[in-house]
């Protein structure tokens, strides 16, 4: 049996791994050729030449005599890059027909190489050249987290776009997270509503168990979100999950609680909310972090309550939820929610908060007369139950 040799290309980067691979040829014995049989025919279904084939197009080829034993199909210069990615394909069971697997980049002259051969042994090759369409509207998608970050046990995986997304399953089934340990977990769809950004989110069905270390990958290059609004790379992240810190936020006995792996570290004095502008109920997540940061309400919808510089603040929620220190309401900390939504502590108690603070934890708030947080509201996703969260798949 002769066997032809399989090359893999991987770029890790942005743009994940993509195979470009030959056919094994499964030819068996040694045939007589038939000097008056004809030689294997192969279609491509794109026509050489194509200067603007859309970046989904179902790319075939295929032959009617023998089999198909090789075929490659790569970008003009012959490798990957962050944003024109090669593509594998499969056969289907005769062996007479190869699809390709996944979306084309936009703006990018592939190179189609392919070879057949006849039982009588007779091979046919061809090549065909071709470029994709440069689309007239696009979209982005952020990936997070960042490359090798160590995040909390309450991080979702997020990626979100620029542009709402009109065909979400599209998106949704180019996505993959792999886990180890495995875990069980979903994609979700949410948009903030306080800035509108849509966002697709995967979270396990618990909290992740620390170690755990998570892949993403996003062969996103081509996929048009809707109305011929395409994503132009192929993102991936890799990020592990650390220690288990959980702050539980007691605004009717105005103090909170900061455990971690279960052991409490620190029980602080606070002030939440005032009874016009009360804090979250729910379980948020922190976002980042600050430690000299300004804050102006009339960024949130509150007019032109306050505009100061804040020490030591870390992110819960997009519409502008933070615990940071608050010294000008020392008097009220501990015994009285006055804030305008944020959760106030003394100097040293947010610094130490700061220092220990990870994005990723878990912050639970209860006691407040305000609403449960949005799930879009930052990372709000653990305040949907994991059988409703399935549900906002698009799969």
């Amino acid at each position: 049996m002769k066997k032809l040799i399989v090359s893999v290309l991987c770029v890790m980067a942005l743009t994940g791994c993509s195979a470009s691979a030959t056919i094994p040829d499964r030819h068996q014995g040694t045939a007589t050729h038939d000097p008056t049989a004809a030689a294997p025919q192969i279609t491509i279904s794109v026509p050489d030449g194509a200067t603007s084939e859309p970046p989904d197009t179902a790319l075939r080829i295929s032959t009617t005599t023998g089999t198909l034993t090789s075929v490659r199909v790569t970008p003009s210069d012959g490798r990957d890059s962050k944003s024109h990615v090669a593509v594998s394909g499969t056969l289907d069971a005769t062996r007479q027909t190869w699809t390709v697997g996944r979306t084309l980049s936009p703006a990018t002259t592939y190179t189609v190489h392919a070879t057949a051969t006849a039982p009588d042994g007779q091979r046919t090759t061809t090549r065909t050249r071709f470029t994709t369409m440069t689309p007239s509207r696009t979209n982005r998608a952020l990936l997070g987290p960042l490359d090798n970050q160590v995040v909390g046990v309450g991080m979702p995986v997020t990626l979100r776009f620029d542009q709402p997304v009109a065909d979400k399953a599209a998106v949704e089934k180019r996505l993959s997270v792999t886990t180890t340990p495995q875990v069980e977990g979903s994609w979700g769809w949410v948009r903030d509503p306080h800035t509108g950004q849509e966002r697709v989110d995967w979270r396990p069905a618990e909290y992740w168990r620390p170690g755990t270390k998570v892949t993403v990958m996003a062969s996103l290059s081509g996929v048009n979100t809707g109305g011929k609004r395409y994503l132009l790379r192929d993102i991936s992240t890799t990020f592990t999950i650390g220690t288990t810190r959980i702050t539980r936020v007691d605004l009717e006995t105005h103090h909170m609680t900061v455990t971690e792996n279960g052991r409490t570290l620190r029980t602080i004095p606070i002030s939440g909310g005032g009874p016009d502008t009360p804090t979250h109920n729910g379980t948020m997540v922190v976002m980042d972090k600050a430690a000299d940061i300004r804050m102006n309400s009339e960024t949130v919808g509150l007019g032109n309550a306050y505009d100061m510089q804040v020490k030591w603040a870390v992110h819960l929620t997009t519409s502008g939820t933070y615990l940071h220190a608050a010294p000008w309401n020392a008097a009220r900390i501990g015994s009285t929610n006055a804030s305008h939504g944020c959760i106030g502590m003394t100097t040293s108690d947010a610094r130490w908060f700061y220092d220990h603070a990870r994005p990723g934890d878990i912050v639970i708030t209860t006691g407040s007369t305000g609403p449960t947080v949005d799930v879009g509201n930052g990372l709000g996703n653990w305040n949907v139950p994991y059988a409703k969260w399935k549900q906002r798949s698009a799969m």
